[in-house]
């Protein structure tokens, strides 16, 4: 309908007295700690066109300070309250402010830089600050640094709107030390040199969120290659083998992953450039910033004897974070509370990829074996979160992340894709890139789309898959007349909390002698029966979740074990060893004897690679968390003759690395500590295995915390190294390896400080061996110490460290005293942060499931 000319002015009034009204009406906004979402929905609704001009001065010195100059230009569109700019540091570290041109006083209040409205103008403002910049997310170290601001770092660093949905255009400066380089989102446009410092001007980034601001500079060794357009990698690897093997495979694995993505998108690659950086010891997998990714080193960079899941890890990483440029870069969610999404769209993407790497590969078994156990081992905890949570203030984002997100949220997008099926999926998503392209949406705004293209109701299907926490647990009942099927039915309940429905589909194997009969089950109510099987044979055994699609606690036919070697298919194999696993843990039919014995006597020549990592890893879970010491003293010679001999026998190099690797982590008796000795000293590995520095290291680290006699293993193994960040990492842990509890205390103690957290991936690794199953009787001491810092560990670590340091420092306790510190410390801190409750009880089921397992507690 069109509107008569003469009217459109007075609409045009009314239009602008109501903007007036609202405007005027919002409500003024407190100052507090973080970014609330009222602070971000008020600068969303009132901040436009941003821009930030930096320049950093890095020194060479890593404990010097790093000063910093920034011209933040944007819109106001009213002025009615005094404007906030997000600074968390200290108010020193401000040292002058300029508003249009104007110098103002410096106030600075809980984390805050204000400026007054009287400073500020409608439309076009300009406030520039000299600051000295933050050092929690500099991650600085001997000769390099690189910046990590997800999700709320970049207020750390320097005074920013630090808030996924005001996205900016960042130009940047940098000056440091002569011999290093450095990268960052922009083009590198042009640089100068002096005697002892060089600058680089890098061009206008691309629009981006804060938390994907970044650069990197540093002593790295650098390496170009083409992929329709000029790639760079920096990397500070000294390994030239493992260099010359990884290099080609990264690039061509890079490649492959932007053209997949450019077909499935029907959008091309979206920013002005796509380099990356592999950084030692890096804090995460990957990070998806925009032009400047960073990959951990370790996962890029392998040795000929690589194991598959290795080469599978460094695939998903490069795959993921590449598929992040899309997702998540291109549109980013509109608040945090959304982070879920960014990262279900890059692993969805991601496994996509891995299947045209890897077209020998299962796929689903390597679905089903890298996020079934991973999305359990959170899902099934009294602590379990829902995909998505609720956030009021952006410093809390942290307690977000974990393996809901990035297990269980693929899991469900793959039920998704069941539903509504591949091509609608895809439609939708490319119409939810094309809308929102450089822009903020959210889960909702694709559900919206979705809906439309499928004609499903996804909103019932959605408020289960994402917002409720946990798993169903599935049962079933079988009636038989003779030796014929008569009725077969389904049930499902909530494992905790309200009972729902998991809407989903999986299927359920009738084991034969000579076949086996697989039907589909379509999960969409509390109960179904399955009429088509009525009148068939009835089956040796059953095996539910067959092909892996299903989500849940399953019922475990025990004669399965019996019946296990007629099972050929790989997937079905691993499903019933994760079943098995969980109705284990769950003290349902399953003991932990008996599954470690099925193991030992039938499944250590399993030729599946990725299926015996999974048996060996549930192998040693046994073995330490769910048997008692004497236990273990008793079984130990047998499993480990199981395990050397079945390492022996394999013909396949991987399988016999991964059955090395059980080796080296259980052995307890003197003829297993024997051979890693020799294995080590000689360094001569078993027949047809490779073993790299880091190999090496690990052996003498178990040989080490086992107090073998050679009281120069730590010594020599620490002058073998020739990597310089590899030999830091190693002196750093040292301490924790040490057969004096004096020293272990005092290491401890050390980490108290958070100056000593600054390197993650060093802190973890020793925490592992400062509490090993071999030490928990020394380190329990520790317990009641490593919780009562939690709430500052949130607030100062990235965003996994919190559930990763809870872990590392719970995992391997079993006894009624380390579960009585858990329960009392959850007692005595009720007033504690929701979210940081579910991280304790989460990093604890462990501890609680085997103090009722082993002690019966």
């Amino acid at each position: 309908m069109k509107t008569h000319f003469f009217i459109k002015p007075f609409f045009k009034l009314i239009q602008i007295f109501f903007c007036l009204l609202f405007y005027t009406n919002l409500p003024a906004q407190t100052i507090t700690k973080g970014v609330s979402i009222e602070l971000a929905k008020w600068r969303k609704q009132t901040i436009s066109d941003v821009m930030y001009r930096l320049q950093f001065n890095i020194p060479l010195q890593k404990d010097s300070p790093v000063n910093g100059n920034e011209s933040i230009s944007f819109s106001l569109k009213q002025i009615e309250q005094p404007l906030q700019i997000d600074f968390k540091g200290n108010s020193d570290q401000v040292i002058s402010i300029t508003a249009n041109k104007n110098n103002i006083p410096i106030n600075y209040t809980n984390e805050h830089i204000i400026i007054d409205k009287n400073y500020l103008v409608s439309g076009e403002n300009e406030v520039t600050i000299h600051f000295v910049a933050g050092n929690q997310s500099l991650n600085r170290n001997d000769n390099y640094l690189y910046t990590l601001l997800v999700p709320d770092r970049a207020r750390t660093v320097f005074p920013c709107f630090d808030q996924p949905d005001l996205k900016a255009i960042f130009k940047l400066t940098l000056t440091f030390p002569k011999d290093w380089q450095a990268s960052a989102n922009g083009v590198l446009k042009d640089s100068a040199l002096s005697d002892k410092s060089k600058i680089y001007y890098f061009a206008n980034s691309d629009t981006i969120s804060t938390y994907l601001f970044s650069f990197v500079a540093g002593k790295f060794f650098k390496v170009t290659q083409n992929c329709d357009r000029a790639m760079n990698f920096l990397y500070r690897e000294t390994d030239t083998t493992k260099v010359n093997n990884s290099i080609p495979v990264i690039f061509q694995t890079q490649c492959d992953a932007l053209k997949f993505l450019e077909a499935y998108t029907g959008m091309p690659f979206p920013f002005q450039k796509f380099d990356f950086v592999a950084i030692p010891s890096f804090q995460f997998g990957g990070m998806e910033h925009v032009g400047n990714i960073y990959y951990h080193a370790s996962t890029l960079f392998l040795n000929k004897g690589a194991t598959q899941n290795q080469i599978n890890n460094r695939i998903n990483v490069l795959a993921h974070e590449t598929s992040h440029m899309w997702f998540g870069d291109l549109v980013t969610m509109k608040w945090f509370d959304d982070v879920w999404v960014k990262e279900v769209y890059a692993q969805f993407m991601a496994d996509e990829i891995a299947q045209k790497e890897l077209p020998s590969q299962n796929f689903q078994l390597l679905f089903i074996t890298q996020h079934y156990p991973s999305a359990y081992n959170v899902d099934r905890t009294s602590g379990a979160n829902p995909i998505h949570q609720p956030l009021k203030n952006l410093q809390d984002a942290g307690t977000l992340y974990g393996n809901i997100i990035y297990d269980k949220a693929p899991i469900m997008m793959k039920q998704l894709e069941m539903l509504i099926g591949k091509d609608t999926l895809m439609f939708g998503l490319r119409k939810y890139l094309k809308r929102y392209a450089f822009g903020n949406a959210s889960w909702d705004d694709l559900i919206n789309i979705l809906e439309k293209e499928s004609h499903h109701n996804l909103k019932k299907w959605d408020d289960v898959w994402v917002n409720m926490p946990g798993r169903p647990i599935i049962s079933s009942k079988i009636n038989y007349a003779g030796k014929k099927i008569t009725s077969f039915s389904l049930r499902q309940k909530a494992e905790y909390g309200v009972n729902k429905n998991w809407p989903q589909l999986f299927s359920v194997a009738f084991i034969y002698e000579d076949r086996i009969d697989t039907v589909q089950v379509n999960m969409n109510d509390t109960s179904v029966e399955l009429k088509s099987i009525v009148g068939k044979d009835k089956p040796l055994s059953i095996l539910f979740n067959s092909t892996g699609d299903g989500y849940g606690v399953f019922p475990v036919d025990t004669n399965m074990f019996n019946n296990f070697f007629l099972v050929k298919d790989p997937v079905m194999r691993a499903s019933f060893c994760i079943n098995a696993y969980e109705s284990m843990l769950n003290r349902s039919n399953v003991s932990p004897k008996q599954l470690l014995l099925f193991y030992l006597n039938n499944e250590l020549s399993e030729k599946e690679e990725l299926t015996l990592k999974l048996i060996t890893r549930q192998i040693t879970s046994i073995f330490w968390k769910l048997f008692s010491p004497r236990q273990r003293i008793e079984i130990a010679p047998f499993l480990e003759e199981k395990l050397w001999n079945a390492m022996n026998l394999e013909n396949i190099s991987g399988n016999k690395k991964v059955l090395l690797n059980a080796y080296e982590s259980i052995a307890t008796s003197k003829t297993a500590q024997d051979n890693l000795y020799r294995i080590w000293k000689d360094k001569k590995p078993p027949e047809n295995i490779i073993l790299s520095d880091d190999d090496y290291t690990y052996i003498a680290s178990e040989l080490a915390v086992r107090n073998y006699p050679d009281k120069e293993i730590i010594d020599t193994q620490l002058s073998r190294i020739t990597d310089a960040d590899r030999k830091n990492k190693f002196a750093f842990i040292i301490p924790a390896l040490s057969s004096n509890p004096a020293i272990r205390d005092s290491f401890f103690n050390s980490l108290l400080n958070r100056k000593n957290r600054r390197n993650e991936d060093w802190v973890l690794d020793a925490l592992d061996y400062l509490h090993h199953p071999l030490r928990t009787g020394t380190s329990i001491k520790y317990l009641e110490r490593s919780l009562g810092i939690i709430e500052e560990i949130q607030q100062t670590g990235d965003v996994f460290f919190l559930g990763d340091w809870l872990h590392a420092n719970l995992d391997n306790y079993q006894t009624p005293q380390a579960e009585k510190i858990v329960t009392h410390y959850l007692g005595s801190h009720k007033g504690l942060n929701p979210k940081l409750k579910a991280k304790i009880l989460q990093a604890a089921d462990g501890l609680f499931r085997a103090s009722k397992i082993v002690y019966g507690y």
